[in-house]
């Protein structure tokens, strides 16, 4: 594989970005503590960000327009010309020691979204949903402590799922038809690695390239060995999502965050790497 050195791109530096995806012409993704969903346009330039009043985990495009959310208050609406966003439903509404953290749509148009426990001492408190194109929500898996990166294969057999102090990738069947999930398995564990890991993309190969938080990469593996095919180093140690992107898919985004302390002069900022490896089209939510 040929990949370059990661560079940073962008003005916005995030608190915590998390949640990248890329639609169309544009990358979309979060930053969670500030509140905000960030889209932006590498070859204009342009970033546009929307102010959502709550920790947002994730984002996905909508095939009507507009975007779908996740966030402290469960999962939502927002129009991008006034900014406002529309409640769609709360799975969690009396649990406030959670909120929903990364998530995916499945090659149907589904939305996948987990939570996560929120306090110092992690607790198996939140679980995987599925929301629904008519709007119904779903509860998919649980216990799970901090819900993370999700993918599906091509021949939508697989799904690929990330609890991130477990330190190993679960793996599904997965029923494109229904959406439904059976053989729960460990795919590989990643406890050898340095950091935990978080956000997750999946290339052309059904290979998994896996942000390590706390570990200053992005790693990646073949699934079915869980062997390491590649490595991108960053210069910051946060390295929290990364998805495919740009006009073949070959542009690798990667989203950082800022630590309490000891902060890296570019800790926070979104990268790009430029690489001869294919990534997956995301899927928009079909409600």
């Amino acid at each position: 594989m040929k990949i370059s050195s990661p560079e940073p791109i962008g003005k916005h530096v995030s608190n915590w970005g998390e949640g990248a995806v890329w639609h169309r012409d544009r990358l979309l993704y979060v930053d969670i503590e500030a509140h905000k969903i960030i889209a932006f346009n590498p070859q204009s330039g342009e970033e546009r960000i929307w102010q959502v009043k709550q920790r947002v985990g994730t984002v996905v495009p909508r095939r009507k327009g507009g975007m779908v959310f996740a966030g402290d208050k469960g999962f939502y609406f927002l129009d991008e010309n006034t900014g406002y966003p529309t409640p769609i439903v709360d799975p969690e509404s009396a649990v406030i020691t959670n909120r929903f953290n990364d998530g995916k749509c499945d090659p149907s148009g589904r939305f996948w979204a987990g939570t996560m426990h929120l306090g110092p001492q992690r607790e198996a408190t939140g679980a995987l949903y599925c929301l629904h194109a008519n709007l119904h929500v779903e509860k998919k898996y649980s216990p799970v402590t901090v819900s993370n990166g999700i993918v599906w294969t091509a021949d939508e057999s697989t799904m690929y799922y990330i609890d991130t102090p477990r330190k190993n990738v679960i793996a599904f069947d997965y029923d494109g038809n229904s959406g439904k999930i059976s053989n729960e398995r460990v795919a590989f564990k990643t406890g050898d690695h340095e950091g935990s890991p978080d956000g997750m993309t999946i290339d052309a190969k059904d290979r998994l390239w896996i942000a390590f938080c706390h570990g200053s990469a992005v790693k990646c593996f073949e699934p079915k060995t869980g062997a390491v095919l590649a490595e991108v180093a960053l210069p910051c140690r946060e390295v929290t999502s990364c998805a495919f992107g740009g006009p073949e898919l070959k542009d690798l985004y990667i989203t950082t965050g800022t630590p309490g302390s000891d902060v890296e002069p570019l800790a926070g900022h979104l990268f790009v790497a430029h690489t001869d490896v294919v990534g997956a089209p995301s899927h928009s939510f079909a409600g």
